[in-house]
Parts: structure tokens; sequence; C-alpha cells
């Protein structure tokens, strides 16, 4: 097992990197061809108490958030939440090249009293354990680096009572073009998204056929996303992006054609389709399929013969 370390501090980073001490204590942005880590990075484990954003290429490692792997091979925009646990270890699919970029660390004590500081919260690609970087184009990611540099611009120069505001302004439109350049991510890759929406479609074919619901239970969005090795929010986004349905959705939808199903070929009571389906009250079948259908199970079944 690796070691954990806790970085409590802004500038628990600068000494992890060996780099200069951060200008400010709560926010810093570091120049990443400078990093040099003084210890072996690949037999660490860290949680941070603040947020990172990365804007980096030529990286030699593979990057794991929570217990997943975070891809970003190609991308190079990586959004990091505090709390949250991370590893490293060399990746042989990079070439040799200078790691090049930047990290932005912002400790959540500098949003405070600040717009930003719950709605940074709502930013969900923050929130993902298993996530894909972020893809930009030349001219974006030229734009982002903008952006990034007005920020360290601004707490180089003489504080005074506009610069927290100025710098928080800054950091909102970096994250409001993310959103929506992850968006646009989800709609230009849809050949990956609908594969993975047929394999959504076969998991849960699967899994209403298995004659073991009773035991095992409904299916849910974290027992979903596991098996398709994504997590619950990342799932959710995507499946909305392309089918306007969240992963709960889907299940509902396909738990309704099963029942459905039994309900017009069986003489099963709506009891035992319930139980069968893996509802432990029959109470909660009904008003599910209701709230569905717009339809009891009795007067579908009863509307179908």
């Amino acid at each position: 097992m690796k070691d954990l370390k806790h970085f409590k501090k802004v500038a628990d980073y600068h000494k992890l990197a060996n780099i200069s001490s951060p200008e400010h204590p709560l926010i810093s942005l570091v120049d990443y061809s400078k990093v040099n880590y003084v210890d072996n990075i690949e037999t660490l484990r860290w949680q941070q108490d603040y947020y990172t954003i990365g804007l980096k290429r030529n990286i030699p490692y593979k990057f794991f958030y929570g217990q997943q792997e975070y891809d970003f091979d190609e991308g190079v925009m990586t959004f990091i939440a505090p709390h949250q646990i991370m590893s490293l270890e060399s990746n042989p699919n990079v070439k040799a090249k200078e790691p090049t970029g930047w990290l932005l660390l912002v400790h959540p004590d500098f949003l405070w009293n600040t717009s930003l500081a719950e709605s940074i919260k709502r930013y969900e690609f923050f929130n993902y354990s298993v996530n894909e970087s972020l893809f930009l184009s030349e001219k974006e990611e030229t734009m982002m680096e903008d952006l990034l540099k007005n920020i360290q611009r601004e707490y180089q120069a003489n504080i005074d009572k506009f610069s927290q505001q100025i710098i928080v302004s800054q950091l909102e439109l970096l994250l409001n073009y993310a959103n929506r350049f992850y968006e646009r991510q989800f709609i230009t890759r849809q050949i990956a998204n609908h594969q993975i929406s047929e394999q959504l479609n076969k998991l849960l074919t699967d899994y209403f056929n298995n004659d073991n619901l009773i035991d095992k239970g409904l299916p849910t969005v974290s027992f979903v996303a596991e098996h398709l090795n994504l997590s619950p929010n990342y799932l959710s986004n995507l499946l909305k992006s392309i089918t306007g349905q969240s992963t709960q959705q889907h299940i509902h939808n396909k738990l309704i054609e099963k029942a459905k199903l039994k309900l017009s070929s069986t003489a099963l009571s709506v009891s035992e389709i319930a139980y069968s389906l893996g509802f432990e009250q029959a109470a909660s079948f009904s008003k599910l399929f209701k709230n569905k259908t717009e339809m009891s199970p009795l007067e579908f079944r009863k509307a179908f013969n």
C-alpha cells in the first residue's frame, strides 16, 4: 500500500514539487515545467484540501483519481476537487518529452464570501471519480492559458479590495468555458458515447432477465456505473447528452418494459411481479408503474387484454 500524504495548504504542494514558496498563501499558478518532485511520486497517494486545475502536456504518468484511472493521454485540462485521493504511475505510452503547462491551486478559503464559494461545487467535472480530461483546440488552449495567467498577474500585483473579486471573476469565466467545452466533448464523441449507451442497455437487459432479482434487488446507479467503469455523475451526464435521460431513468424504463411483459404474458399477481423484479414492497412497484405509464399495473393488464 502506498503512503498517504495530506496536503492541507497550497504551500505543501510547492514543497513536494521542489519549487519556491507560493506568492499568495491561498492561490498559486505553478509552471509545470519547473516541477521536480523531491519524493518518488509513484510511491505516494495524497489527499489535498484545495482545488487543482491543470493545463498540461507530455505528462509521463497515469493518474488515478479515487480508485479509477483518469484518462488524460490526449486531453490537456484536468479538474480536481478537495479531499480526493490521488496517485501516479509511470505511463509507458508517453514518449520522453519535457512536461509543460500549468497547475492552478485554489484553496476554498480564498473563495469565502464570493459567488464561487458554493457555486463551484455545481461544476460537475470536479466531482467525477472517473473522468477524462478536457480536449481543447489550439485556440481554446491559448484562451484558457491566458485566463490562468490573468489570475496570476492579479495576485502578483499589489493586493487591494478589488483583487479577490477580479480573480474570482476570471476563475468563474474559465470554469464556464470548461463547462461549454465539456458539453461539446460529449456531443463530438457520439460514437464512443453510443457504444456506452448500448453497453448500458445490454447490462440492464441481462440484469432484469436474471431470475434472482428477489435476492439481488433493483440495480442502483452506482452498480451500473461501476460495471461500465464510469462514475455515476459522468455516466448520467453522458446519457443526458445523447438520450435526454439520466441513468436512473434508463433503469426505470427497462424495469417498466420488463413489468409490462410480465403483466401481459403471465398470470402472476401484481405482488408476485413486484417481488420478481426486486421490489421489497408491491406498493412501491405500483406507484412507480403508474408514475411512468399513467396506469396502475391492473389497469394496464386489463387494457392489454
